[in-house]
């Protein structure tokens, strides 16, 4: 009786746990993008120019990610300069910075090091000229143009081994499509650690040529 209940407490906190996320989600910004393609989790898409802030931290991804969140969550928090707090988006996003062959994979290995930047999406109501100038940390302000990214969405795990295998799918999709990534491909990680590694939300994107293609419709990137 004993066991039960406490198996029992442990799946009503994850059901909080897992609530909790889906009502922080709803409030959180995210981006938008007109849908050009859809097969399945696969997707291209149209982005419009967005103002990032970004740092880059050398390091493994896993490392880097946690190390480029903190210098921007002090900077959008306003702890260590004047000026009031920037509200938080979705998702936080991470790309190698060193260029890398399109035949290679961006995660050599689990843990691999490099040059890593981390960005965080400023809310839409920004401009570039509107944002408080960052303090320390190496943190840089800038407007990202439009882009057509290709993106495939997963939920789950975001090891090395499972994110390496999700940019393999999605390079091998874009290869039966006839589209060339440009550039590194990119993370996106739209949770955080309280919210049940089941729910979680992640995808992977390339930059792709802009070239015609299905129409979609507009849609949020949530």
């Amino acid at each position: 009786m004993k066991l039960a209940l406490i198996v029992f407490g442990g799946l009503a906190l994850v059901a909080v746990a897992g609530v909790a996320f889906f009502v922080y989600a709803r409030g959180v910004e995210m981006p938008e993008y007109r849908v050009v393609e859809q097969d399945g989790p696969y997707e291209v898409r149209d982005y419009p120019a967005i103002v990032v802030a970004e740092v880059t931290r050398k390091g493994a991804r896993r490392d880097t990610l946690s190390a480029g969140f903190r210098s921007l969550a002090a900077y959008i928090f306003a702890s260590e300069r004047p000026g009031p707090r920037i509200a938080m988006t979705a998702p936080v996003i991470q790309q190698r910075r060193e260029p890398i062959a399109m035949t290679a994979p961006v995660i050599q290995a689990p843990g691999a090091g490099g040059d890593w930047t981390v960005r965080f999406i400023m809310p839409s109501e920004y401009s570039l000229a509107d944002l408080p100038a960052p303090v320390g940390e190496g943190v840089r302000l800038q407007e990202v143009p439009a882009q057509r990214r290709a993106a495939l969405r997963f939920r789950g795990d975001a090891s090395d081994e499972v994110m390496a295998e999700q940019e393999a799918a999605l390079r091998d999709w874009l290869a039966g499509h006839g589209l060339q990534p440009i550039g590194p491909a990119v993370y996106a990680y739209y949770d955080g650690p309280m919210t049940p590694s089941p729910l979680r939300r992640y995808e992977v994107l390339f930059d792709v040529a802009a070239t015609p293609s299905a129409a979609g419709g507009d849609r949020p990137a949530g």
